[in-house]
């Protein structure tokens, strides 16, 4: 009796994360007026507000309950003082990703790093100085742009091949010569990609690291979409690909995207070569960009230990409202194409075969459509002609939407 007990307490604690991780992403939430850029910013940046906002990658979904508990239970000690991770802190990210995609991590190699963004612009400015190049690969995510120029580097470009399907891939010949002509001190590296959606394959990953490796470069991997591969698909973390890739790797992750916790700003930095992690790691020490806040460290812990079942319901829903877009663009608007992404609720629309100039297909959007979309020339000249569209919201606004999409199209 006393053994059918335990297992039946066992089965029941192990049962909490699939009873709370049970969300419905078809209910509405308010998000106006919490100060969140994706709604309350729209005035700035679009000068109007009467708009469907589908532009900044964070999504319209409540965390998962764990989450929100987690973070309840703390703010009911009413001394919010100076904090240290607790000893789980580090351990949840480093089980995370070993299960989820076989990256090794000892203690040793990883480190807190407050935002992704800014832990790209710390490495710039640590591995880099004025005037040092910096190599990128447009239509790519556009602060890696900003940071570098920002930060007075000089920015060379290795653009993607975009295919007559809409696919793309990576000129690895064109990365040789370039590496090889311009010497750039560092690549920042999008994998999966943003905007497109891309999950680089293996031996993509392994010549990459071949060609920094032969040059001398490091490879900064901003995998911040990795968690979030859809259709099942796998991601694959840049140091697993090879030994050179390890050697010459900085990964960036964080909980943030995937969980929809990026307001707390919670992320990671994994470097397995100790001679490019030891000085680097003791800088963000002694400059203290490595402390965290309790927010931070609590809400990863309840996220990677408690949210694994949230996660994948919400990529089940995910993988429905872009199979949703690509039949209804099909059916409805053919001229605008869907590149279905391998990961992430972000979908880059081709929109070309609309016969619009660059300010016209803006114009289209924002006054005719009202949508608060991401201009594709943002992330370079290559994307002009294309919209990002962040699919990561309740179904119904998806189609709310892109009737008012079609509407204006067929107003032109």
């Amino acid at each position: 009796m006393a053994k059918y007990c335990f297992f039946c307490i066992f089965a029941a604690i192990m049962s909490i994360d699939n009873i709370n991780s049970k969300i419905d992403f078809n209910a509405p939430v308010d998000r106006r007026g919490t100060g969140c850029v994706k709604f309350d910013n729209l005035k700035t940046v679009y000068g109007r507000e009467d708009l469907t906002p589908l532009w900044v990658a964070d999504m319209d979904f409540e965390v998962a309950p764990a989450i929100s508990k987690a973070l309840d239970e703390r703010m009911k000690h009413h001394v919010y003082g100076y904090a240290i991770p607790s000893p789980g802190y580090y351990q949840s990210i480093i089980n995370w990703v070993g299960n989820r995609y076989d990256l090794e991590v000892t203690p040793d190699e990883i480190t807190y790093i407050p935002g992704i963004v800014r832990g790209i612009a710390l490495a710039v400015n640590y591995f880099t100085r004025p005037g040092d190049k910096i190599l990128i690969q447009p239509p790519v995510y556009h602060p890696f742009r900003n940071i570098s120029e920002g930060n007075n580097r000089v920015v060379v470009e290795n653009p993607l091949v975009l295919h007559p399907d809409g696919s793309y891939s990576m000129d690895l010949d064109g990365l040789r010569k370039t590496v090889e002509t311009e010497h750039p001190k560092l690549m920042i590296l999008c994998n999966p990609h943003n905007p497109a959606g891309i999950q680089w394959d293996e031996e993509t990953l392994r010549e990459v690291a071949r060609i920094a490796a032969a040059n001398d470069m490091i490879v900064i991997s901003d995998e911040i979409h990795g968690d979030l591969m859809l259709d099942g698909k796998r991601h694959v973390s840049f140091p697993t690909v090879s030994r050179e890739a390890s050697d010459v790797s900085i990964v960036f992750g964080a909980p943030s995207k995937t969980f929809n916790i990026a307001g707390l700003v919670s992320s990671w930095a994994v470097i397995k070569n100790p001679a490019v992690r030891e000085g680097f790691f003791h800088w963000l020490e002694v400059n203290e960009f490595n402390a965290p806040t309790f927010f931070a460290t609590i809400a990863t812990e309840a996220a990677y230990n408690q949210s694994a079942s949230w996660l994948d319901d919400l990529l089940v829903y995910m993988a429905g409202n872009i199979d949703f877009m690509e039949q209804w663009f099909a059916q409805n608007l053919p001229a605008v194409k869907v590149l279905r992404p391998d990961a992430s609720f972000l979908v880059w629309l081709d929109c070309r075969d609309l016969g619009l100039d660059h300010d016209q297909l803006v114009e289209l959007m924002t006054d005719k459509a009202r949508l608060a979309l991401n201009d594709g020339a943002m992330f370079g000249k290559e994307g002009s002609g294309f919209m990002r569209f962040n699919a990561g919201t309740r179904r119904e606004v998806i189609k709310t939407a892109l009737e008012q999409l079609k509407q204006a199209v067929e107003s032109l």
